[in-house]
């Protein structure tokens, strides 16, 4: 990279500037009787897609993530795991017109709708993605109930269940397992439908343009159109529960204009998100859950976003049973333009929001920057400030 812009904000100990923190909010109430639940805890960061993202819509791009961070956090209030509470909060972000996820993606060279989605547990190490499913509003449903099904067992006869699927039998093993189908047409929005025929024209223009003597032409402005950082790309989530666990997920319509069946990075392990526990030999839980265009050689552009988790748990002098603390690293960080993101906890009344911008003069993809927090979490009945 050519530049790098850095921007950590700290964001320790004092409750009025911990947007995480979880201990003042409880601790009154959980001294006046022994009776009342303990405090839930849990975190959660999401992103509405690295590309381009204009003042017009801020708005709404905002306000998606903070609905989306309202429902992970609703769950681990529930007493949800970081599994289902990650599953929410893509469930928001796949409903929005304004992302290119679930509903109103982009659409392909043949004018429809293939989306791909990935979910992964941090407890167990499973795995669950569909790619190029159809017909299908919330395809992270479809991806977490594969993980669910796979983590019962075997099949009859010893088969081995799926944990990734594509096409056209992803979308009937959904159908089959009580996900109910959507009609295309009910798929696609204002919003994509315009942007399709808009880059339609681009490619028409741009085989007009090509010729014998100049081949790269055509290749070259196909590539602007696909892969240009006014188009959005995969919406993510990576959450923490109360126990520790994390889960992360990622969701995405693919490029404009992609051909019919591509599978992008979304649905393949290891490449769209990845959530590990801690164990003996590694202290830290961590999640991650990425956003861009594809990685490869021949691109002069390398276009992408992330957001990562890192959390461990606090060692307390002297050791407390009734006190738990854990330390959260959060990042965001981009290439493109913008990247719009989301983070709250179980104990926050509101998500943060914000849209990240790379500075004026800075060139997208070969420029990057980072930003993010570090806050220490507790929870307990002996929780305090």
């Amino acid at each position: 990279m050519e530049d790098l812009i850095t921007c950590v904000e700290e964001q320790p100990q004092p409750p009025s500037s911990l947007p995480n923190s979880w201990t003042n909010q409880h601790s009154d109430s959980a001294q006046r009787t022994d009776e009342e639940p303990k405090a839930v805890g849990g975190f959660v960061l999401v992103h509405a897609g690295a590309g381009y993202h204009s003042e017009s819509k801020a708005k709404e791009y905002k306000h998606v993530c903070k609905r989306a961070c309202q429902r992970a956090v609703e769950r681990l209030r529930a007493g949800a795991l970081a599994m289902e509470a990650v599953a929410a909060a893509l469930v928001e972000l796949e409903d929005s017109p304004f992302t290119n996820a679930g509903m109103g993606s982009n659409l392909n060279l043949s004018g429809e709708i293939e989306c791909d989605a990935s979910i992964m547990d941090g407890k167990s190490l499973h795995y669950g993605s569909v790619g190029a499913i159809r017909g299908i509003k919330n395809p992270v449903l479809v991806a977490h109930r594969l993980l669910s099904e796979a983590q019962k067992g075997k099949l009859s006869a010893g088969r081995i269940p799926p944990c990734f699927l594509v096409g056209r039998g992803a979308h009937d093993w959904a159908v089959a397992h009580g996900i109910p189908p959507c009609p295309a047409e009910k798929m696609a929005t204002k919003f994509s439908l315009s942007a399709y025929k808009r880059n339609k024209r681009k490619m028409e223009i741009a085989e007009k343009m090509d010729t014998p003597e100049n081949p790269m032409k055509r290749r070259r402005q196909s590539s602007e159109t696909e892969n240009g950082s006014e188009c959005l790309d995969t919406v993510g989530a990576i959450v923490v529960d109360q126990e520790g666990n994390v889960a992360s997920a990622v969701s995405s319509g693919g490029l404009a204009m992609k051909h019919p069946g591509r599978v992008g990075q979304a649905a393949h392990y290891g490449c769209g998100c990845w959530a590990q526990n801690s164990c003996n030999s590694n202290p830290y839980s961590t999640a991650v859950s990425t956003s861009g265009s594809p990685f490869l050689a021949s691109e002069d552009r390398v276009l992408g976003g992330v957001i990562v988790l890192r959390c461990c748990r606090c060692e307390e002098d002297p050791p407390s049973q009734d006190l738990q603390a854990s330390l959260v690293e959060f990042l965001w960080s981009h290439s493109t333009e913008s990247m719009c993101v989301g983070y709250m906890s179980a104990q926050d009344s509101r998500a943060k929001t914000h849209i990240s911008r790379l500075p004026p003069g800075a060139v997208p993809g070969h420029s990057l920057a980072i930003e993010g927090g570090v806050c220490r979490l507790t929870s307990g009945a002996q929780a305090g400030p």
